[in-house]
């Protein structure tokens, strides 16, 4: 089976511009770019902007950018997604779920 189904997700991207030139902007092209690398497809991506955490676990980060992304990916997308963004300073969050 070389095409699997690809399934629905909605991730939720915690991001952290600290100190850095990237806008928020340029940092959700780059996660969508990631997407595409796992042969994903973003159907809808909102900014919800900056919110306070609810439990804070770093005194000099107590909010950061929300980004909800829609995509579509194989099974094993989520698992890939999340690796390679791992090392993306810029993400300091990751959850996705099945939708």
């Amino acid at each position: 089976m070389s095409n699997p189904t690809k399934r629905n997700y909605r991730a939720t991207f915690i991001l952290d511009n600290r100190g850095k030139q990237e806008t928020v902007d340029q940092i959700v092209d780059g996660v969508k770019k990631e997407i595409a690398a796992i042969q994903g497809d973003v159907t809808a991506v909102d900014n919800i902007g900056k919110k306070d955490f609810a439990r804070v676990t770093d005194k000099k980060l107590t909010g950061a950018a929300y980004v909800h992304i829609a995509f579509s990916a194989p099974p094993q997308g989520p698992a890939q997604l999340r690796e390679r963004l791992r090392l993306n300073g810029s993400v300091y969050r990751t959850f996705v779920q099945e939708v």
